[in-house]
């Protein structure tokens, strides 16, 4: 209620009830204006205009300005709760996981202009847990809701079936958990698994379901009595679901090895698919037992090792327990975990290269351990301190997926420095970390228009990451970062970062910039090279006086469309038209020095007739400077287009581009061609004649000739711009995807 109208009373549940008379009676809002999520939590009237109010929901906030007959969601606070995440094979591989109260879900891990609301796809309702690909078809993808309502949709016809295994005639009820573990082999694509007190498997979508074993719980009754409400509604939610299975995991070595994990403390195994089952619950001093088991990792590079993680906050115990065992359970060891203050642990994953990289996601953030587990540091490098349920790792791009509760999905991009860490790197002044190769593109996921509304989701860099390590930040003195080609010719720059410990910056992988003509406004076309080519090339990085190296590896991309004599037409035009930006830039520039030279002259003689002389030959410089350059100034569509103009837009538009240039560009270069030509003849013209008998008259008054800038005297200047190299890309073309050599940190 407010303190304007206390008659007038709120009553945010299940849905969101109002009263006008004090609280005798209610009616349900208005949703006419959009459609509200249950499960309302909080709501905020604004003191100073209570028509204005905010609604927290299980499906995120919505704002009201006219006292809640309608709602507007906001779309743009990426606080999703994902429980799991997986990824499927396809190119950029798609994400799928299951939000809390909001299904499940799948979308694209790259997509035009960055990952947007829309890309999206429902495929699967209720609290969203477990998603899983089927590994023989990707058309069909598995979910799982609350209490184990389990469906299969074919992503062709959007056609949903139920997939729950059912009790048998005689058997007791099928206790499913509220988190119900949906399982994916990872050695036989055709079966998965489910867990309810019994372990059952399928290898036919759950058309038919096997049961592979007894109940693997404590099944003790005491835990088992949520219809004896004593009077309050029966929950059958599943939600207080208990004596559960939790957690499964097949090892990568044998199918018919199996673990599963129980909600009452049980860590169960079979060897033989289920056959037998031994428990091989953890026994550790100090650790409690009956505790919740969040996750089972067995390992991929010994059969006999596998990794807990156990949660006993339940019982009010924060501690982070995980835990290893290196004779398949017959003994634990509980791992230095507890000591982290990371709260409870949810998932426990080993690197798929690296045996002694681990991952942990607790309720406090993601941890991770370079030496098996022995000691931990928590990564924050803009991963914040939110719950982390749930870690997968691609393994074509070697990139880290987590599935958190505050940050839905969080990617960090290739983690291939992580696996290199070793205490003798983190000892190294300087370390350069080789990274994945990369392909050489203008880009595929540039958007021409900046999204107007929700959240967007940043699309990883499809330039080159140089990635290094610093034992100490930088505090005096430079840090210089230069790309060499294989003949040791610098062939960029990327500006460093000097902070301690892992620095990322990009490389665009261009060439410096062609030199351009000086006019009165910028040309585009010197702030950005034409791409490299596919090659080895070496980063130096110097500090102070000491410099590093390290490879680095540029590709063909692997998704062009476009032939190879294509490609190097496309090269070879662009490599014309840099030159010809050279050769106007130095053209212009003895231009601009002769006039300047004749004006100075001019302004400060008091020779009548010289100063003639030199204005006459001012004008013709002029001339000519006219139709090389824009002489107006002006911005985006204003402006003159001279030579210079067109030149710069018929380069951009060749480089920007990885294919064949068209046949209307290729004759517009031979008109630019054509026009410079007439300009430098007629310049030469006027400096074999004209220039020469100035130059006689000037002698013949005492002053210095005028002399034309040579070649090498115009190829010693400093063409550096200073500026990022893509902003003039970035000005003309804004759907390409570039990040620039300017210091950009990335997770």
């Amino acid at each position: 209620m407010t303190q304007q109208n206390p008659k007038r009373v709120y009553r945010p549940a299940w849905s969101l009830s109002i009263s006008d008379d004090g609280g005798r009676s209610f009616t349900d809002a208005s949703f006419e204006g959009g459609w509200v999520h249950s499960d309302h939590h909080a709501l905020w009237i604004n003191p100073n205009n209570t028509k204005h109010m905010y609604l927290g929901t299980d499906g995120g906030v919505y704002m009201s300005l006219d006292k809640g007959n309608n709602w507007l969601f906001l779309n743009n606070i990426p606080v999703s709760m994902f429980y799991h995440v997986v990824t499927d094979k396809a190119k950029p591989y798609n994400v799928y996981g299951g939000l809390q109260d909001n299904g499940s879900w799948l979308a694209p891990s790259q997509s035009i202009g960055g990952i947007d609301n829309g890309d999206w796809k429902n495929i699967g309702g209720g609290d969203g847990f477990w998603v899983q690909v089927d590994q023989s078809n990707p058309d069909y993808v598995y979910s799982e809701s609350q209490g184990g309502y389990a469906s299969c949709v074919n992503m062709k016809t959007n056609e949903y079936f139920s997939i729950q295994p059912q009790a048998l005639p005689g058997e007791p009820k099928l206790r499913f958990n509220w988190n119900t573990p949906l399982y994916a082999s990872p050695t036989n694509k055709h079966k998965i698994y489910m867990g309810a007190q019994y372990l059952y498997m399928s290898e036919n979508r759950g058309i038919t379901w096997k049961k592979l074993s007894p109940d693997l719980t404590t099944n003790d009754p005491l835990k088992q009595k949520q219809e004896e409400s004593g009077g309050i509604t029966t929950d059958n939610s599943s939600a207080e679901n208990h004596c559960t299975i939790f957690t499964v995991a097949e090892s990568p070595f044998d199918e018919n090895t199996i673990f599963v994990g129980t909600d009452d403390g049980n860590i169960q195994l079979t060897t033989n698919g289920g056959t037998n089952w031994t428990k091989i619950n953890p026994v550790i001093a100090g650790m409690p037992t009956q505790i919740w088991v969040s996750s089972i990792e067995p390992s991929k590079y010994d059969k006999n090792t596998v990794y807990a993680t156990l949660d006993n906050h339940m019982y009010g115990d924060m501690n982070t327990y995980a835990v290893v065992s290196h004779d398949m359970g017959k003994s634990w060891s509980l791992m230095n975990t507890v000591e982290l203050h990371a709260a409870y642990a949810h998932r426990i994953k080993e690197d798929i290269v690296n045996k002694d990289l681990l991952f942990l996601g607790t309720e406090f953030g993601l941890y991770i351990s370079i030496d098996g587990g022995k000691n931990w540091t928590q990564y924050n490098s803009k991963i914040p301190n939110v719950a982390v349920r749930d870690i997968t790792i691609e393994p074509t791009t070697n990139d880290l997926i987590l599935a958190t509760h505050g940050r839905g999905v969080l990617i960090v991009d290739d983690i291939s420095p992580l696996r290199q860490l070793s205490q003798q790197i983190l000892a190294s002044d300087v370390f350069i970390f080789k990274t994945r190769p990369t392909a050489v593109t203008n880009g595929h996921w540039g958007g021409a228009f900046p999204d107007a509304g929700g959240f967007v989701g940043q699309n990883s860099t499809e330039e080159a990451n140089i990635i290094y390590y610093l034992k100490d930040r930088v505090m005096t003195g430079d840090v210089k970062i230069q790309i060499l080609d294989k003949d040791g010719k610098e062939v960029g720059t990327a500006q460093a970062t000097k902070r301690k410990g892992i620095n990322n910056v990009s490389w665009s992988m261009r060439r410096k910039p062609p030199r351009t003509a000086k006019g009165v406004r910028l040309d585009n076309a010197g702030f950005f090279g034409p791409l490299c080519q596919p090659g080895t090339y070496t980063i130096r990085i110097t500090k102070g006086d000491k410099t590093y190296e390290e490879t680095i590896e540029l590709i063909k991309d692997p998704v062009s469309a476009h032939s190879t004599a294509d490609i190097q037409m496309q090269i070879s035009t662009s490599d014309s038209l840099y030159k010809m930006s050279e050769e106007l830039a130095f053209f212009s520039s003895q231009v601009f020095g002769l006039k300047d030279q004749a004006k100075a002259m001019a302004d400060s003689t008091k020779m009548l007739v010289l100063r003639k002389h030199l204005n006459e030959f001012v004008d013709k410089m002029e001339s000519i400077r006219k139709e090389l350059i824009a002489t107006k100034a002006g911005l985006g569509i204003t402006g003159e287009e001279r030579i210079r103009e067109k030149l710069s837009e018929l380069y951009a538009y060749v480089v920007s581009y990885d294919g064949r240039p068209s046949d209307s560009q290729l004759d517009k270069m031979k008109a630019i061609r054509h026009d410079l030509e007439i300009q430098k003849a007629k310049a030469e013209k006027i400096w074999a004649a004209d220039l020469v008998k100035l130059n006689a008259t000037i002698a013949k008054a005492g002053e210095k000739p005028l002399t034309k800038i040579t070649k090498e005297e115009f190829d010693k200047q400093d063409p550096s711009t200073g500026v990022n190299p893509n902003k003039g890309l970035r000005l003309l073309f804004p759907h390409l995807t570039l990040e620039g050599a300017e210091s950009v940190e990335r997770d």
